[in-house]
């Protein structure tokens, strides 16, 4: 019973710091060994994540929001220094004092004072365990010929909440590092031309990560119900569709 009762007041907190972004905008709520581990999906690559009181932010981006109405973040995470990914304006109203900001070292150049990470870096930051892993293209090109993301730039991160092992790619293709990544519960994968992946290397993706809840995001105007029928027959990986255009 009173293991019930902290379960109900860690999701009542929950809402509660979150509560402006819940009226808004779809989240999910996940069971965790550590509690509910609440997804706030605020669009295009922006989500927030709340777990044990500890508010965590992926690419705050002011078209999707107004940020100075949103809960304070303890944990800023920067994929990349792309404009839609990496805005200083959004972020300056949801940091404080405490903030810990984690990025990219591309980011770092543009935003400066933060936690610098490099692709195979693992730190703990405000309790959460991230990893960041490799996040660029091999295929979709610039006319120049250079990748829209070279590799090395930009970063995923895996962060673990409790015993769920979450996966965010950042803008990347269905590269061969994806082979490795294990036991991952919940991944969050691009789905965007020319910029990412295709639904075909999506669902490749997919298959290769076996996640057992799979987000595209980052999505733009790409048919997911494609995603949906290429993954239809993948047991053990539910595909979820949310706004995240």
């Amino acid at each position: 019973m009173y293991n019930l009762y902290l379960s109900t007041m860690l999701l009542f907190t929950l809402s509660a710091l979150a509560a402006n972004a819940g009226d808004r905008f779809q989240n999910d709520v996940v069971r965790t060994s550590s509690g509910a581990l609440k997804i706030t999906f605020i669009g295009h690559a922006s989500l927030i994540f709340s777990f044990y009181n500890k508010i965590v932010y992926v690419d705050p981006f002011s078209r999707l929001a107004d940020y100075a109405t949103l809960p304070k973040a303890d944990v800023i995470v920067i994929t990349h220094e792309h404009q839609d990914h990496l805005d200083p304006a959004a972020i300056e109203k949801i940091r404080t004092e405490k903030t810990k900001i984690a990025l990219s070292e591309a980011a770092a150049k543009q935003f400066p004072g933060g936690i610098v990470m490099k692709n195979g870096d693992v730190r703990i930051v405000e309790g959460v365990t991230i990893e960041a892993v490799p996040a660029y293209n091999i295929v979709h090109k610039r006319e120049t010929g250079g990748p829209f993301h070279p590799r090395g730039a930009g970063n995923g991160y895996i962060m673990t909440f409790g015993d769920k092992r979450v996966y965010v790619a950042g803008d990347t293709e269905n590269i061969p590092e994806m082979a490795g990544l294990k036991n991952i519960d919940i991944a969050f994968l691009p789905m965007n031309l020319p910029y990412t992946m295709t639904p075909e290397m999506t669902a490749a993706a997919a298959k290769k990560i076996r996640p057992r809840i799979l987000y595209p995001y980052h999505y733009g105007s790409t048919d997911t119900s494609l995603l949906m029928a290429l993954l239809k027959n993948q047991k053990g990986t539910e595909v979820r569709i949310r706004k995240m255009e």
